[in-house]
């Protein structure tokens, strides 16, 4: 396997040793064993969206109550949205704690192979990818559509939730559908690689459909974004490109959707009736080519890998490798 040193994106800033996670092994294959365990698989499927529901429900019912009997707000506010928002973002440590109760393996391996959130990887992605994904979003807010008022409280309010709560909202989405059911449903097959397809099927077209709609520009355009950020997710063996493809996405679409006065609250609920146009697809286009070089920039040492030996051992994986031996560790 080719050094992961080498690849300026993925380049590691630490490794942190996890027990109980194989060594040498895929991001998705981190619960696959001797058993495919499918029936705890499905548990685990079956509680993510139990506990996505009710989060949910639990967070817009406390937004409404505040909203009616206190502000004497009606309809979608900012506070809704918000509750929308903390409910997804609540994901992520729900996420982290099936995977240790039903799998027994550590909440920090859900980030990365690295078993640790690899800020560095963050940080160059979005320098990277970010303005692209920023670049081709306004391209599907070029057809009219109707606009309400809102006040200036409303906006800031807005404005506020965007940069704070959505790009959570977005990670909760990550870590619960590319980390989690990513991870069960590829730990059911035999082999790395047809887990690896397996996973980013099922998770692409369960996550499309729960959004509610059947118009062909609108569902091909989830089909290529999931689709994409569970390629991304398998090849750079973590969650952070993903979040933050995903994160920008979503910030920049609610950003545009306020500054234009858009009835936010009304294309949510009436998502299954809205009619798309091939300006939707503009932007999984863009994600695909993000994949394509993504899947570029790793075709010599393929997906990344949980380590091969332990980080403790002397001058180990503390260097910032990725799953490579004494022997293959850069020379200073």
């Amino acid at each position: 396997m080719s050094s992961f040193d080498d690849n300026l994106l993925l380049r590691p800033d630490r490794v942190i040793e996890t027990p109980c996670v194989p060594a040498d092994v895929e991001y998705h294959r981190v619960y696959a064993g001797e058993s495919r365990r499918i029936v705890r698989g499905l548990v685990a499927i079956v509680l993510l969206f139990v506990g996505m529901i009710g989060f949910a429900q639990l967070c817009l019912v406390s937004a409404s109550i505040i909203d009616t009997q206190l502000l004497g707000r009606t309809g979608f506010t900012p506070l809704r949205h918000a509750a929308g928002a903390f409910s997804l973002a609540l994901l992520i440590p729900y996420s982290m704690l099936l995977q240790h109760l039903l799998y027994a393996v550590p909440a920090r391996s859900l980030h990365s192979v690295a078993g640790c959130f690899r800020f560095g990887v963050f940080g160059r992605a979005f320098l990277a990818f970010g303005p692209l994904v920023l670049i081709v979003i306004p391209i599907g807010f070029l057809t009219p559509e109707d606009t309400i008022p809102w006040s200036t409280a409303d906006l800031v309010a807005f404005f506020v939730i965007g940069m704070t709560l959505t790009p959570l909202a977005a990670a909760g989405e990550e870590y619960g559908l590319r980390g989690l059911m990513f991870r069960v449903v590829g730990s059911w097959t035999r082999g790395t690689h047809s887990g690896a397809v397996l996973g980013i099927i099922l998770t692409t077209v369960l996550f499309s459909l729960v959004h509610g709609s059947l118009d062909p520009y609108i569902l091909g355009s989830y089909l290529l974004l999931f689709c994409a950020l569970a390629i991304i997710t398998w090849r750079t063996g973590g969650l952070e490109v993903a979040i933050v493809l995903h994160g920008v996405y979503n910030v920049s679409a609610l950003v545009l959707g306020t500054t234009l006065h858009l009835d936010l609250g009304g294309a949510l609920s009436s998502r299954g009736e809205v009619a798309g146009n091939p300006a939707n697809l503009v932007p999984g286009a863009a994600l695909a080519v993000i994949t394509a070089i993504v899947w570029w920039t790793t075709r010599k040492s393929g997906p990344a890998r949980t380590p091969k030996v332990p980080s403790n051992e002397p001058e180990g994986l503390g260097n910032g490798q990725l799953g490579l031996g004494r022997a293959d560790l850069p020379r200073r």
